[in-house]
């Protein structure tokens, strides 16, 4: 077994080699930034974690290393990544020589080195080179789209095809591309590092698949039980452009959607069989890679996300994936209150039914309304009891899914809805009574769910506020009448 340094350990890929390589018994230490984004996992205890970064690594990181797993990049950090790239890959293979390193295993990009070559793609090279420079063996493969739960590549192709029935789309959809899954991209890394001897070069690593991306994203709709998706291309998308619209409707943000996008034009599929004489055939086609995606993604079992990276264009923002179910947007309004807590919780299990909402009640008897027009429960059913509240009770098109006396009730919408929708309150005490924030959450399903929430958020500003005054109002009313 060997001693294998894996950096970016907190990243997609590096926090899920990780425990693959303890589970076949090698010796693991992990350079990272950020220690305690490990504090979490599972398999803290069983690796030692040593603070640093590539470019600047600590005296002793390299130090009785068998194989060090280069899995770090620095796209889009600042104006000039691409020199830091280059930078960063060299200081890492002058330490790992001096320290007498035995091999480096390298995790990069696919493409042809011409005039055509992304800029991406092009420094995923520059840094390849860059380490197999020096006296140690580099083994250097190369990977195409990377699809797995969590995955920039394939969170971008979810929602694309998720919120878009119809697309217009760049001529980019219809370049070929070898898309290979994560499981394929550990093994190879696994394969490289338990070889008994170096495997000095670069190898290209794709799944037996090769398709357009229009071809992928049909494929996406059929496991995900899509429609058809409607694709209408046209020439003069720019990739500046196509980023932009891909930062709109995904969670990937532009900062980070224009660099993929630019590497989308570049045709990325294996050349020769190489890879399979020396390390193997991959064994997840394409449609296996993207149904065990999906499952992750609906079952909230989705180990590593490309969120976890530190560097910037990689941060989720508020209305990001939770890497559990897909974009939530949030109302959330804050109060104070000379109101003890009880007070507040108990004004809580009085709302709905016969007592109301507080405020703007003819708009929740026209949505309720609605909500019969279209098969729904909408405002009848009341409530089970004026003034007490179980999980599983209704109030009115909610039901209580989560309650804990008295700092938290959660209503989850039982109206009908393009996504998943929960109204809840957090209760804190204060020296003076309690801070009280009201949240109004959903999760849109595909472009109408989106269009559904921004269609009733006028409505927000007439609702939400009112319904906080109307508990606040209640819960001192209840406070000093005791």
């Amino acid at each position: 077994m060997s001693r294998v340094l894996v950096t970016g350990a907190t990243g997609y890929v590096g926090g899920r080699l990780v425990p693959r390589l303890i589970t076949d018994g090698h010796s693991v230490r992990c350079l990272v930034r950020t220690p305690g984004k490990l504090n979490h996992v599972s398999w803290r205890e069983h690796v030692t974690i040593v603070k640093g970064e590539v470019g600047n690594l600590p005296p002793l990181a390299m130090e009785d290393i068998d194989v060090a797993v280069y899995l770090v990049h620095s796209i889009g950090e600042g104006p000039d990544w691409i020199a830091k790239e280059i930078h960063d890959a060299e200081h890492f293979r002058q330490a790992a020589e001096a320290a007498g390193v035995g091999r480096i295993i390298y995790l990069g990009g696919m493409g042809d080195d011409d005039a055509a070559l992304s800029e991406h793609l092009s420094s995923r090279h520059a840094v390849g080179r860059t380490l197999a420079a020096g006296s140690i063996p580099v083994t250097e493969l190369r990977a195409a789209v990377i699809i797995g739960s969590g995955s920039a590549s394939f969170e971008m192709l979810r929602y694309l095809v998720e919120v878009l029935p119809i697309m217009v789309t760049p001529k980019w959809v219809s370049t070929k591309s070898q898309p290979i899954a994560i499981s394929d991209v550990l093994n190879y890394l696994l394969r490289s590092i338990d070889r008994a001897e170096p495997l000095p070069g670069v190898f290209e690593i794709g799944g037996p698949d090769v398709v357009s991306y229009a071809e992928m994203m049909a494929i996406y709709a059929e496991e995900a039980g899509l429609s058809r998706r409607r694709l209408i291309p046209v020439p003069v998308l720019t990739p500046r452009l196509s980023s932009h619209w891909v930062g709109l409707v995904t969670p990937v943000p532009a900062s980070l959607a224009r660099p993929l996008v630019d590497s989308l034009v570049n045709e990325v599929v294996v050349h020769d069989d190489r890879t399979i004489k020396a390390l193997g055939p991959p064994e997840r086609s394409l449609r296996d890679a993207i149904r065990l995606a999906l499952g992750r993604t609906r079952d909230g079992t989705v180990p590593t996300a490309f969120t976890a990276a530190d560097l910037q264009p990689f941060r989720s923002y508020e209305t990001d994936p939770s890497w559990a179910g897909g974009t939530e947007l949030i109302d959330e309004r804050t109060a104070t209150s000379f109101a003890t807590p009880e007070a507040v919780f108990a004004t809580l299990c009085t709302l709905g039914g016969d007592k109301g909402w507080h405020s703007g009640e003819w708009l929740w008897r026209i949505r309720g309304f609605i909500d019969v027009l279209w098969g729904g429960p909408g405002l009848r059913r009341g409530r089970r009891h004026d003034r007490e509240l179980v999980i599983g009770d209704y109030v009115d098109f909610w039901r209580v899914e989560e309650m804990l006396v008295p700092e938290f009730l959660q209503l989850h919408a039982e109206m009908l809805l393009p996504g998943n929708a929960w109204l809840e309150w957090s209760i804190e005490p204060t020296p003076t009574g309690s801070t009280i924030v009201q949240r109004a959450r959903f999760k849109p399903r595909g472009l109408w769910g989106r269009i559904y929430w921004y269609g009733v958020l006028p409505f927000h500003a007439l609702v939400f506020p009112g319904l906080m005054r109307g508990i606040v109002a209640d819960a001192e009313q209840r406070s000093t009448s005791r």
